[in-house]
């Protein structure tokens, strides 16, 4: 009989301690560390010049949070880890954003040059262009709205701001080629003027 208490006890005593060994604690090192990498890729400016990918990051860290709420914390853990290395990442685009950022912004400034240089080149022509004026004017509308929301774009995603532009300087090469078609045309004859005998 005190071999079988004996027993129990011993039994007791290991289901106790794998109890208290199976529980795994919430990762705390591994949210801070995340936490820390997001608050730097913030302040560094992420949110403008790498969008995409804090946003992915964000996306991380949200699932870990959720994971830590249910306590399901060995998970978490690896979420928080992978939060980590996207906030990270986005740090690292930051540069490259800031690249494709100033890029566009030359490009804006080249194109808006380009587009009042069409204007004026639009009004020496204007008897040559009158069969193209609907379309002249419809483009010119297109072309500042594209304009400022590429402006508006660069603010939020650069990559997304230049593919915008790339279109406006296929309308800007478009015109220029038209006009300059247009100038090399013989100009036609006037009709003759019926006049009084």
């Amino acid at each position: 009989m005190k071999h079988v208490r004996l027993s129990l006890s011993v039994l007791v005593v290991l289901v106790l301690v794998m109890v208290f060994v199976g529980c795994a604690k919430p990762p705390e090192a591994e949210k801070q560390a995340a936490k820390s990498a997001m608050d730097y890729a913030i302040l560094a400016g992420a949110d403008k010049y790498a969008a995409t990918d804090i946003d992915a990051a964000k996306k991380v860290w949200d699932k870990a949070e959720s994971q830590m709420n249910e306590k399901k914390y060995k998970e978490a853990k690896q979420s928080y880890i992978d939060a980590k290395a996207a906030f990270e990442k986005a740090a690292e685009a930051i540069e490259a954003g800031k690249k494709v950022a100033d890029e566009a912004n030359a490009t804006i400034a080249a194109l808006q040059e380009a587009w009042r240089n069409l204007e004026f080149t639009a009004r020496k022509m204007e008897k040559k262009i009158e069969g193209k004026k609907k379309v002249w004017t419809v483009d010119a509308k297109t072309f500042n709205e594209g304009l400022g929301k590429a402006k508006e774009m660069i603010a939020i995603d650069p990559a997304r701001a230049k593919d915008v532009l790339g279109e406006l300087k296929a309308m800007v090469d478009k015109w220029d080629k038209t006009f300059k078609e247009m100038a090399a045309a013989p100009a036609k004859p006037e009709a003759p003027k019926k006049g009084k005998k």
